[in-house]
C-alpha cells in the first residue's frame, strides 16, 4: 500500500496568512447608531454654514454688453461709420467755406478800381487778369451757395441720398464730391442727356 503524503504544518501556514491579511486590511470601527446620527448632523451643519457664507458674499455679475441706447434713457446712440464720415465732410465744408470767404475779401482789396495804363498791351493784360479773377470769384460764389445748401441738408438729416432716385449715395462719392446731390448712376444719365441735347 502507498503511503499518503504527510501534510506538514498546513494549518499553521494558513493561520499565518490570515493573520497577515488581517493586519494589512484596516478594520472598520463599529459605530453605534447614535454616533452615526451625530456625524450626519455635523456634516449637514457644515454644509449649511458653507451655503450661508456663499449667500452672504455679494455675487459678481459678469459684464454684459448692453446696446448703446435703451429706449427712454435719453442718451444718444453711438454714431455709425457713415455718420462719422458725414460729420467729417461737414467739418471740411466749413473750413472750405471760411477759406473761400477769406479769398473773396482779399480779392476785393487787390482788384483796382480803374485800369489806366499808358501802354495798350499792359492795359489789355490787366483787364484779362481782372476778368479771370472775377470769373473765379463768381465760381467760388456758386460753390459757396452749394456748400451752404449741403450743410443745411446735413443738419436736416437728408444728406447722402440721391434727389432723383432716393437711393443712398456711396460714402466714397460723398468724400470726393461733398456737394453732390445725385448718385453715380443718376449723374451718368444726366450727363448723357445733356450730351444728346447739345448734339455732341
Amino acid at each position: 500500500m502507498a503511503k499518503k503524503p504527510v501534510k506538514k504544518n498546513t494549518a499553521k501556514k494558513t493561520a499565518k496568512k490570515k493573520a497577515v491579511i488581517k493586519k494589512t486590511i484596516p478594520k472598520k470601527k463599529a459605530t453605534s447608531p447614535v454616533k452615526k446620527k451625530a456625524a450626519v448632523k455635523k456634516k449637514t451643519a457644515v454644509k449649511k454654514a458653507v451655503v450661508k457664507k456663499a449667500a452672504a458674499k455679494p455675487v459678481k455679475k459678469a459684464a454684459v454688453k448692453t446696446p448703446a441706447v435703451k429706449k427712454g434713457s435719453g442718451k444718444k446712440p453711438a454714431p455709425t461709420n457713415r455718420e462719422k464720415a458725414i460729420l467729417d465732410i461737414q467739418h471740411n465744408l466749413q473750413i472750405q467755406k471760411e477759406s473761400l470767404l477769406k479769398e473773396a475779401s482779399e480779392t476785393l482789396h487787390i482788384l483796382p478800381g480803374e485800369l489806366n495804363y499808358p501802354d495798350m498791351g499792359d492795359q489789355a493784360t490787366a483787364e484779362t487778369d481782372r476778368n479771370f479773377m472775377l470769373r473765379l470769384r463768381d465760381r467760388d460764389r456758386g460753390l459757396l451757395k452749394k456748400i451752404d445748401q449741403t450743410i443745411d441738408r446735413i443738419k436736416s438729416k437728408v444728406y447722402g441720398y440721391c434727389e432723383a432716385c432716393g437711393e443712398e449715395i456711396g460714402i466714397k462719392r460723398l468724400q470726393a464730391r461733398p456737394v453732390t446731390t445725385l448718385c453715380v448712376d443718376c449723374k451718368t444719365e444726366q450727363e448723357e442727356e445733356e450730351r444728346i441735347s447739345k448734339g455732341i
